[in-house]
């Protein structure tokens, strides 16, 4: 797993609000039955035009901003469908972080669940930062999790996360990870809980079994 406590590089400014999870990843790419693959469909109507070709002057197809892990965007980023391809597309594509205003409830759950960082700044720093990343020479910039801190160049601002992402981004976790880092609770709960009520243990099981025909223990 990469380090997601420090976020470093290019950033790639897409001042557009409301980008919806259709325009992010679009519904043809959406054929597979894991994440495989996706990092083509990233933006796919902006990045090309109908006749697949690369549209010059969109900034991720350009040169200076190649590769860049930071994406700079517009309000409410993200709203639209529920579709989880779009925070997986991203990543594929080599995105490590968006800083916007603001992003879509559900598009923040699911980015945030899998270590994809959000980082939510005023519409005056976001600004800033579109300014410094429209020139090569101050592009660069340092997401600091452990900090909270944004910097660029002579730029610095805060940033908030909650107690739960914060960790998940310095132990790099995610929602997975996350639970089972308190399996040792979660067992311990179990065990009391059928210990008290054991009628409930494996019901799910027996009552299968049952149906089945087939014998069962107790």
């Amino acid at each position: 797993m990469p380090d997601t406590s420090i976020i470093e590089g290019r950033m790639a400014p897409l001042p557009v609000d409301n980008l919806d999870t259709d325009q992010i990843m679009p519904k043809q790419f959406l054929w597979g039955v894991d994440k495989a693959g996706l990092a083509q469909g990233v933006l796919h109507d902006l990045r090309f035009d109908p006749q697949g070709r690369p549209r010059a002057d969109f900034v991720l197809n350009r040169p200076e901003h190649a590769g860049s892990p930071i994406l700079l965007a517009g309000a409410n980023f993200g709203c639209g469908s529920s579709r989880e391809h779009a925070v997986w597309g991203l990543q594929q594509f080599g995105i490590r972080a968006v800083i916007a205003p603001s992003f879509a409830e559900i598009f923040h759950s699911n980015a945030m669940n899998n270590r994809l960082l959000l980082v939510a700044l005023p519409e005056e720093q976001v600004a800033a930062l579109m300014t410094a990343a429209a020139d090569p020479a101050t592009a660069v910039a340092r997401i600091d999790v452990g900090a909270m801190t944004v910097g660029c160049g002579g730029f610095s601002a805060p940033f908030t996360l909650s107690p739960r992402h914060r960790r998940m981004f310095l132990e790099g976790l995610d929602v997975i990870g996350l639970t089972l880092a308190s399996r040792g609770r979660i067992d311990a709960f179990a065990q009391a809980h059928w210990a008290r009520h054991p009628w409930v243990q494996d019901v799910a099981s027996r009552t299968a079994d049952r149906l089945r025909g087939a014998p069962t223990a107790g």
